[in-house]
C-alpha cells in the first residue's frame, strides 16, 4: 500500500502530507486514519506509548469518544528527507461542556511507501471559554478559506 506523497519530502510535498493528515483526523474516523500508519507504527502520544495499527485505531476511537466537537489545524514546522515536524492546535469539549484548545508538536517519520512509521507528539491542553473558540467550521474538513495557525496568531 502506498500513501503519496512519498519521501523524500520538500516543502510542497510536506504541506500536502500535512493537509492530508489534518483532513483525516478531522474526519474522526479511526479506521480510516489508522490506514495512514504502517502496520508496526510506533507512537508516543503525551505519556502513552502505542504500537501498531490496531492500537492506533483503539486509541483514536477512545480519543474521539471523549473529545467532542473536535476540530484540528496542522502546520509545517520543518521537513527533511523522510521526516516532517508539525505544530498543531485543536479545539474540543469534554462531557461536561468545558472547552479546551490543545497545542502541540509532532515529529513524523515515514517509510518508503509514505506510511508514517513513527509519531512523537507532545501536547498541552488549555481550558478556554466557549467565546474564546477560533475553529468554527462545520465538523469535518477545514475549509480552504479558514485561517491556519499563523494567520490566527496561534
Amino acid at each position: 500500500m502506498s500513501r503519496p506523497p512519498l519521501p523524500p519530502f520538500n516543502e510542497a510535498t510536506a504541506r500536502q502530507k500535512i493537509r492530508a493528515a489534518e483532513d483525516g483526523w478531522n474526519s474522526r474516523d479511526p479506521e480510516k486514519v489508522a490506514l495512514a500508519y504502517s502496520i508496526d507504527s510506533q507512537w508516543r502520544n503525551r505519556s502513552e506509548f502505542i504500537q501498531g495499527r490496531d492500537e492506533i485505531q483503539a486509541f483514536l476511537t477512545a480519543k474521539w469518544q471523549r473529545e467532542h466537537q473536535y476540530r484540528l489545524i496542522k502546520e509545517l514546522w520543518a521537513c527533511n528527507d523522510n521526516r516532517i515536524a508539525v505544530r498543531f492546535a485543536y479545539e474540543w469539549h469534554n462531557e461536561t461542556g468545558q472547552w479546551f484548545r490543545s497545542y502541540g508538536n509532532e515529529n513524523w517519520a515515514f517509510d518508503e511507501n509514505g506510511l508514517m512509521c513513527q509519531r512523537i507528539a507532545s501536547i498541552n491542553d488549555v481550558a478556554i471559554d466557549q467565546n474564546q473558540r477560533k475553529f468554527h467550521w462545520q465538523l469535518g474538513r477545514r475549509p480552504d478559506h479558514h485561517p491556519g495557525l499563523s494567520e490566527q496568531g496561534l
